[in-house]
């Protein structure tokens, strides 16, 4: 079977794909698109042939305790992982949809092992090179290599958040990461963005009225 045979099917969650004994297969997902602050991280995971791991699954099933846990299972027992961030500033710039595609191709390009194929969180991607891809939707909750990579996104992006929230705890980043909380946006109207804010993502809702 050559790669541009390849079609991807929903039929066995959480394995590796049909196609990973043929390809060296990386899978990739992102944390953090659609936060007020922070940057977004992505990252890539190869995993080896026959992988398996019972536990793995989309990062946003999983407890923060158990991600944390599986995090370093994935970085001792992958091929190759590598991790991808854009800054609020370039976000700003080149807006959120690409500048997740651009931290997926930071985190391919830092693999140690050379892919021969992507499969991709989502619907949409902007091509590496010249490497062939599948997009699939609700990807990390259907393959282990996107799964990890949802969680190694997810855990390093957190990690950061927790490392800046002492700098402006009136946003409370420890409990939410960035993300537009109504506590996150109330403090975005009474004290203004800081440098850690994606300045072009809109605070209030036309849908939900905000009491301050």
């Amino acid at each position: 079977m050559t790669i541009s045979q390849i079609s991807y099917t929903d039929n066995q969650p959480m394995l590796l794909s049909q196609y990973q004994n043929e390809f060296i297969e990386a899978g990739c997902d992102e944390a953090g698109r659609g936060c007020l602050a922070g940057p977004v991280f992505a990252a890539a995971v190869i995993f080896p042939k026959d992988y398996y791991n019972p536990i793995l699954n989309d990062s946003k099933k999983l407890s923060e305790k158990k991600r944390n846990e599986l995090r370093p299972i994935i970085e001792k027992e992958a091929l190759a992982f590598a991790v991808g961030i854009i800054t609020p500033q370039e976000i700003d710039k080149i807006n959120i949809h690409n500048a997740s595609y651009k931290a997926m191709h930071l985190a391919i390009d830092a693999l140690q092992v050379a892919p021969e194929f992507l499969i991709i969180d989502g619907n949409k991607f902007i091509p590496y090179q010249t490497l062939p891809h599948a997009c699939i939707v609700k990807g990390d909750g259907k393959y282990l290599a996107i799964a990890a990579a949802s969680i190694l996104a997810k855990t390093y992006r957190d990690e950061y958040m927790d490392s800046i929230a002492g700098e402006f705890p009136q946003y409370e980043w420890k409990s939410n990461k960035g993300y537009p909380t109504i506590v996150h946006r109330k403090a975005v109207l009474a004290h203004g963005h800081t440098i850690h804010h994606r300045k072009t993502f809109r605070v209030t809702d036309p849908q939900l009225k905000l009491e301050l």
